[in-house]
């Protein structure tokens, strides 16, 4: 499946039904009246969080999305039906703007949680609507009201558990392969990977969701290499996994370019707890090693562990720091776990 998290999406309310102008005719009944029903209510657009999904490539082949048209009034004073909503499925972290991609109307970030972005036109009134003792025989309905239409612009933000950044080629994918049943494209190039890769990470009882974000490079908040698009998945991610290529000649530059970019682009991604790791430790000499991890410790201020994605040496240490990690958040997540929300602009 391909990972779409852009979308632009044309919506449309469904119109009101006719009201009726009808009579009582009926054998016997000389002066029946007035008889005809109001129309049906539009349906109204919807949009929804649901499981299942982690991308928005469904709109990039339904751009347009129209809720039913409300049915006219009878005779009998019948109400014509309401026509059907229309829902727009998204995945948990989505988030609605207006057309100018700045205005925010709604964060879905729950499963369940529902916004109405538009509201069908309700129906038009029969004449029985108007009969009274001064017009006895009204003969006008009203017309239903018009339906309501904007574009929409959907954004997705990822919601992993575990956020895995780094500069470009320190191993993420390789990593990500290794520890999950994802399949990324691995190469010895910068930016082999171009969208966010999702992966299913198993560690004793713990399962959890690994997000292998592309490689962030210098000036990525400010969009440089798409950098501020892939910062944003990063946003919703419990924690993050700092990968540092062991081969790097400068390593504490390299931890501090991507600490850099957490700070500028804000959104608090750099209070996020991070765990640091010194990768390709098989690709390293013993005592140039400790060296690095030495030099990685000083930079970052607080303890690094040392893996091998290639050769797997270190990975379930790695995986069950981790898994440390994300217990504590989900306990305490669970405290303060709020029911499915409603949205209303």
């Amino acid at each position: 499946m391909k990972f779409l998290d852009t979308a632009k999406v044309y919506i449309q309310s469904g119109a009101g039904g006719n009201g009726c102008v009808a009579f009582r005719r009926e054998k016997f009944i000389e002066y029946g009246g007035p008889w005809g029903g109001d129309g049906g209510k539009g349906g109204d657009v919807w949009a929804e969080a649901v499981e299942n999904l982690n991308t928005l490539i469904d709109y990039r082949y339904q751009q347009h999305v129209r809720a039913r048209n409300g049915e006219g009034g009878m005779g009998k004073e019948m109400t014509g039906a309401g026509g059907a909503d229309a829902v727009l499925k998204v995945p948990v972290g989505t988030q609605i703007f207006e057309e100018d991609g700045d205005t925010l109307i709604a964060d879905l970030n729950h499963t369940g949680d529902r916004v109405m972005l538009l509201r069908g036109g309700n129906g038009g009134f029969g004449n029985a609507h108007f009969k009274s003792s001064t017009n006895q025989a009204p003969r006008h309905a009203n017309p239903g009201q018009p339906g309501e239409e904007k574009t929409i612009i959907l954004k997705l933000k990822l919601i992993a558990d575990v956020g895995l950044i780094g500069l470009p080629n320190a191993g993420k994918s390789t990593f990500l392969a290794r520890v999950s049943q994802a399949k990324p494209k691995i190469a010895d190039y910068p930016f082999t990977t171009l969208t966010p890769q999702l992966g299913v990470v198993r560690i004793d009882t713990t399962d959890f969701v690994l997000a292998d974000l592309p490689g962030l490079i210098e000036g990525a908040h400010e969009g440089v290499g798409l950098g501020d698009r892939f910062l944003g998945h990063a946003e919703r991610c419990g924690a993050i996994l700092h990968l540092i290529d062991g081969t790097e000649s400068e390593i504490g530059r390299a931890y501090k370019t991507i600490r850099a970019e957490l700070v500028a682009y804000g959104a608090g991604l750099a209070d996020k707890p991070e765990i640091v790791v010194l990768n390709k430790a098989d690709a390293v000499a013993k005592t140039a090693l400790a060296k690095k991890r030495a030099a990685l410790k000083k930079a970052c201020g607080h303890d690094v562990m040392v893996m091998s994605g290639v050769a797997g040496d270190g990975v379930g240490e790695v995986l069950r720091a981790l898994a440390k990690l994300i217990a504590r958040r989900r306990g305490t997540e669970k405290k303060l776990h709020a029911p499915k929300r409603e949205w209303t602009p």
